[in-house]
């Protein structure tokens, strides 16, 4: 099912066809999908609204100059790279980015645990929540993991899977129709039922589940945004916001390509060690053979430095 009505739509293809001229620097292969709402999940979607800034912005930044970086990209880039790999995070800070997102309930409350961001979110004390809430594909159905308490396991299959499915359908539409029976609000404002005053917005809403809907706009600097898909785009996040964070990564290559590819290198892509993990990998490379006994890791750790070094 599309995210959009067709009336959102008609909105977001006004905005898209009108062109503002300006001196600030813009990017065009993010202006390419600027308002455009870029689907996540059954019912949510992520879009860029609004940027500052730009690789150049941060060159200049780090280098308090009076032009647009260098003449050179390859200069431009190994500045880049050094910041990131020194963790020299203001001249990043010097690009926002603004997205419009419509998320699960449940999602946004683990997103909103990175503080540093301007939030606004959807009031359901305001206005009355759609019926939209998410489903999991059946691949995504799955056991609680033993080994780890916020993971999951192996996938429910057969009737399990169904069950479980059907559970969660029929919960949700439940607490809906209750919902709208509490309101007691039709799309216009009537009263469905006249008898009746029925319960105010602020309270009504306290009923629905987590797997609604909401949506909010999500404003923050660069270097945060970073450290947000560094967390929420790694492959141990819950999947339900990492497609989230996943559609936005796409939005930073878009943006920033410099600082993308050395987010992916250096962030993404490499590995934090341990004083005492370093000192086992000098000794592996030494020759010794070293086991997580020897190594003075605990178990944890040493299953973690073994996954970076793709030791079976």
């Amino acid at each position: 099912m599309m995210p959009l009505s067709s009336d959102q739509q008609a909105e977001i293809d006004q905005a898209r066809g009108a062109a503002q001229p300006s001196r600030r620097p813009s990017v065009p292969a993010l202006e390419e999908i600027l308002f455009q709402a870029l689907p996540v999940l059954d019912h949510g979607f992520v879009r860029v609204v609004d940027y500052m800034g730009d690789d150049a912005a941060v060159v200049q930044a780090a280098r308090v100059s009076y032009g647009r970086g260098t003449k050179k990209v390859s200069e431009d880039r190994g500045l880049i790279n050094y910041l990131m790999r020194h963790r020299h995070t203001t001249p990043f800070e010097m690009c926002e980015i603004k997205y419009h997102v419509k998320l699960p309930i449940f999602v946004a409350r683990q997103w909103i645990r990175h503080r540093t961001a301007n939030v606004n979110e959807y009031s359901a004390r305001y206005s009355i929540l759609d019926n939209e809430y998410y489903l999991p594909q059946p691949e995504h159905l799955a056991a609680q993991s033993k080994a780890n308490r916020q993971g999951r396991d192996q996938v429910l299959t057969g009737r399990e899977a169904e069950r479980v499915f059907d559970l969660l359908k029929k919960d949700a539409e439940l607490v809906y129709e209750h919902y709208m029976e509490m309101l007691n609000e039709g799309e216009s404002g009537e009263p469905l039922d006249p008898e009746r005053s029925g319960l105010a917005r602020e309270l009504a809403r306290m009923n629905l589940s987590l797997a609604f809907y909401t949506q909010w706009y999500w404003k923050t600097n660069l270097h945060n945004l970073m450290h947000f898909l560094s967390l929420r785009a790694d492959a141990h996040a819950q999947y339900e916001i990492r497609v989230y964070a996943e559609v936005m990564l796409d939005t930073l290559r878009r943006w920033c390509p410099i600082s993308h590819d050395a987010f992916i290198e250096y962030r993404l892509g490499g590995a934090h060690l341990s004083r005492t993990g370093l000192a086992a990998i000098r000794r592996m490379i030494a020759g010794e053979t070293v086991d997580q006994k020897s190594s003075g890791l605990n178990p944890r750790e040493w299953r973690e430095l073994a996954a970076v070094l793709g030791l079976g």
